[in-house]
């Protein structure tokens, strides 16, 4: 089991944060991060809005159909029959017409659309946090990754007992900078790959933690 360096936004004015997160992002490719800035109430809140979406009847689900590619509404397919997922790719944070749209489409009630519109401004808010401190790190220092494109994703693994074992996605990379990940602390299962080695390992949970992906778009910025 991997344990993943822990780097604290609250204290990252001492430079050794800085440096861990640099370290980290080189050998693992992702890292653990505290006091982001999102109330444990509103992520409670969050994930019961999730699972109301993936509650609903098929049907009402591929209302939200994808226009653009990970967009709205993912079924299971042949390659990922265990994984299903909502996807709004470029939503506006500010204004939040997106996310409105995107609610509109599945009916959502008034509380669940809040829900995900507050959620979404914060999140917004904490990967352009982090993708900034990387990027100083990195010697990114003149990328405004406020105006970068952001995606935000829903997920969910059908497992049951018979697919114990199986995987919930097949084995990828994520095309972009940074992915920010909201855990569920009741289900384990996220493995990466052991640096140097074709082996992967389950990554130790951190309760009250986001964990931070480096994507290829970050991998192609530091060789540059």
């Amino acid at each position: 089991m991997a344990t993943l360096p822990v780097i604290d936004l609250a204290e990252f004015s001492d430079q050794n944060q800085s440096k861990n997160m640099l370290e980290a992002s080189c050998y693992w490719g992702c890292f653990r991060v505290i006091n982001y800035g999102i109330p444990g109430p509103l992520q409670s809140q969050m994930k019961a809005a999730v699972r109301a979406l993936f509650d609903l009847p098929d049907d009402v689900k591929r209302r939200n159909t994808d226009i653009i590619y990970s967009s709205g509404y993912l079924a299971p397919t042949l390659k990922n029959p265990l994984y299903e997922g909502f996807g709004l790719y470029n939503y506006d944070a500010s204004s939040q017409t997106d996310v409105d749209a995107f609610c509109s489409l599945l009916d959502a009630p008034v509380h669940v659309r809040e829900t995900i519109k507050t959620y979404a401004e914060k999140s917004h808010e904490v990967i352009v946090n982090i993708a900034t401190k990387l990027g100083e790190s990195m010697d990114l220092k003149d990328q405004n990754f406020g105006a970068w494109p952001c995606h935000f994703r829903f997920n969910k693994y059908n497992f049951a007992q018979v697919s114990a074992g199986s995987n919930g996605l097949q084995i990828h990379t994520d095309a972009v900078f940074l992915t920010l990940l909201q855990e569920d602390e009741c289900v384990g299962g996220l493995e990466i790959l052991v640096p140097g080695s074709d082996s992967f390992v389950e990554v130790d949970p951190f309760p009250g933690s986001l964990l931070v992906n480096v994507g290829d778009i970050a991998q192609v910025h530091s060789i540059i």
